[in-house]
């Protein structure tokens, strides 16, 4: 089960989350917060998986309440503003939700978080192969898992691991952004944000800070936007 937390100072959006944690078997909700210093109080003395975070907050904002966490649990924000997405990525954030929440929406988020949580206890690792341009062997158990450059889509960095996204299958690899870089080759794959990687062929559009990979949207970080933009346009 996954053990979660809502903390927001709405009683309506606190109801709507809990109805949709109702929905998903899997997932039990822990508590409920109107203030970020009754969740400090609760976490410091329970453990939780994930916490669905508000960010505009009395007294505490949303930003400063996760900055105040370490370690922090997977974090999702629950907003109605949605120029706080850039922040949260930043922040380390596993998604972002914007209100009115739809389920289905939630849904997405919560699977996310499920994904991450059964992924990282496989402990995967890249083994080292014979340097082919083609692909990479990535070792989950007793598995080998041959990975093709060609079929990532995106790799995003949470906490200490990387989850590297394909069409149709997630892995999570212990390591950083970083490391990730200096293993995906540059001529196929540019990093646009602290936390995330794209692969070139699979950029579908540019839009204003962000980069649209099918419907994924991931947003381009400001000590990366000059370079993406030379990237993009060849120069």
């Amino acid at each position: 089960m996954i053990r979660c937390v809502i903390i927001d100072d709405e009683p309506l959006a606190q109801d709507v989350l809990e109805e949709h944690l109702k929905q998903i078997p899997y997932a039990q909700l822990d508590g409920k917060f109107n203030n970020a210093w009754d969740a400090l109080r609760f976490l410091a003395n329970h453990e939780v998986d994930a916490i669905f975070l508000d960010i505009e907050m009395p007294e505490m904002n949303g930003i400063d309440f996760l900055k105040s966490l370490s370690p922090a649990p997977l974090t999702i924000f629950t907003t109605a503003y949605r120029n706080y997405a850039f922040e949260g990525f930043e922040l380390g954030v596993i998604d972002f939700l914007l209100k009115p929440v739809a389920f289905n929406r939630f849904r997405m988020a919560i699977e996310k978080v499920r994904d991450f949580l059964s992924l990282q206890a496989h402990n995967a690792s890249f083994e080292a192969s014979s340097n082919t341009p083609e692909f990479i062997f990535v070792k989950s158990g007793v598995q080998r898992i041959k990975l093709f450059f060609d079929e990532v889509t995106y790799i995003q960095g949470l906490k200490d691991y990387a989850i590297i996204y394909t069409p149709d299958k997630k892995i999570v690899i212990k390591g950083s952004v970083k490391s990730m870089h200096e293993i995906f080759p540059i001529t196929r794959f540019i990093r646009v944000h602290k936390s995330f990687i794209v692969a070139k062929d699979k950029i579908s559009r540019i839009e204003k800070n962000r980069v649209v990979i099918s419907d994924h949207q991931i947003p381009i970080g400001r000590n990366y936007k000059e370079e993406v933009e030379k990237e993009i346009s060849g120069n």
